[in-house]
């Protein structure tokens, strides 16, 4: 199977093999997993406190470093989650997509 190297799945390969590579599998339950993910979002929120909008033009280089090493963190957490729980994250976002629509039609 050919894994596009864009793919969620391509980086669910990945952060397989980082965490098999330094036995750290055993630690990465759920549960673990998810406080995890939550820290990272803090962290990630971190950078915005007390900005007013957070608009670009509010960030400095430092800031926007961080807020991108920050996100790809919560997306990495976010997709070994996904993995240890069996959720196919594409097919539940394309999901919760239309489930939003449906909540919330467009009015225009």
């Amino acid at each position: 199977m050919n894994i596009p190297p864009d793919s969620l799945a391509h980086l669910r390969t990945l952060t397989r093999q980082f965490a098999q590579a330094r036995d750290w599998a055993p630690f990465h339950t759920p549960k673990n997993l998810a406080m995890a993910l939550s820290v990272e979002v803090a962290e990630l929120v971190e950078h915005f406190q007390w900005l007013p909008t957070g608009a670009d033009a509010e960030l400095d280089d430092a800031a926007r470093l961080g807020i991108r090493h920050e996100l790809a963190d919560v997306l990495l957490y976010l997709v070994q989650l996904a993995d240890k729980t069996g959720v196919d994250l594409h097919a539940a976002a394309l999901e919760k997509i239309a489930l939003n629509a449906a909540k919330y039609p467009a009015t225009r």
